[in-house]
């Protein structure tokens, strides 16, 4: 009898498609699409003598062509993205350089759907929700925040739903041991709209990205444009959220997925 543990698969990602307002118009990818047909085109300009019809029903590869950024669809950003310091100083790590064991751990998740958009949240909302699951945070664990953001990806209001985390709300979270997290809204911090508009009044500048700017002090990783976290339970499975590996980048897409013990 096998000893190996069944797995149920959640796909934590959401796909990289035209014309959808996932991202600001100036960030939105493109996809030009190639068919078989023009692949057989194609192989007729590698193969002199070729004909299409030469080829099994006349058809050659399909592919696609892509322009984006290393910030559309799901991806982990890297510490450079926030700042160009990290831990009080270091220079800041890039995508290549994230340690791969932070991308393989333990997942948590809390439900801060019942928080208004654009709510900066605080370290006690932190609290509360794992109070809500019964749950001490261990170092490592990836902690995914699902603000209902994810409920309206598509819809043309997505970047100014859900709730952000705040510099007390990130910081609690890495001062004990967390290294990725992630949410379901466009942004880890409260969108753009509702800090746009705390700006204008109080002319704050340390309000802006400010769960971001908390790697300054504790570098860290976290997801963005996570999907289906409605459909996890508050702990019990295994987030894998490994980045392509870019160059010196910012950030890295990523097929995120959790594998939760049937």
């Amino acid at each position: 009898m096998s000893n190996v543990k069944s797995r149920r698969i959640v796909d934590l990602s959401v796909p990289i498609m035209n014309d959808i307002p996932a991202d600001p118009p100036n960030m939105r990818p493109h996809i030009q699409y190639s068919d078989h047909a023009a692949g057989a085109a194609e192989f007729t300009e590698l193969f002199p003598g070729l004909k299409a019809a030469d080829l099994p029903d006349g058809q050659g590869a399909a592919i696609e062509r892509i322009t984006l950024t290393t910030h559309n669809g799901t991806h982990l950003d890297a510490p450079w993205h926030f700042h160009s310091t990290m831990n009080g100083g270091e220079r800041a790590i890039t995508i290549d350089e994230v340690p791969l064991e932070w991308c393989i751990q333990p997942g948590v998740k809390l439900d801060l759907r019942h928080l208004p958009d654009g709510h900066v949240c605080s370290a006690r909302d932190i609290e509360l929700a794992l109070d809500r699951i019964k749950h001490k945070l261990k170092p490592l664990e990836i902690v995914l925040i699902n603000t209902g953001a994810g409920a309206a990806f598509g819809q043309p209001d997505f970047l100014d739903r859900g709730c952000g985390m705040g510099r007390e709300a990130t910081l609690y979270l890495l001062e004990q041991g967390v290294r990725v997290a992630g949410t379901d809204g466009w942004s880890w911090d409260a969108p753009f709209s509702a800090t746009r508009k705390r700006f204008v009044e109080t002319q704050d500048p340390s309000i802006i990205w400010e769960g971001h700017k908390a790697s300054r002090d504790v570098g860290y990783c976290h997801l963005e444009k996570l999907a289906n976290l409605d459909q996890l339970p508050p702990t019990g499975f295994t987030v894998i959220c490994l980045p392509v590996k870019i160059a010196e980048a910012s950030a890295g897409w990523t097929r995120a997925v959790a594998l939760i013990d049937a």
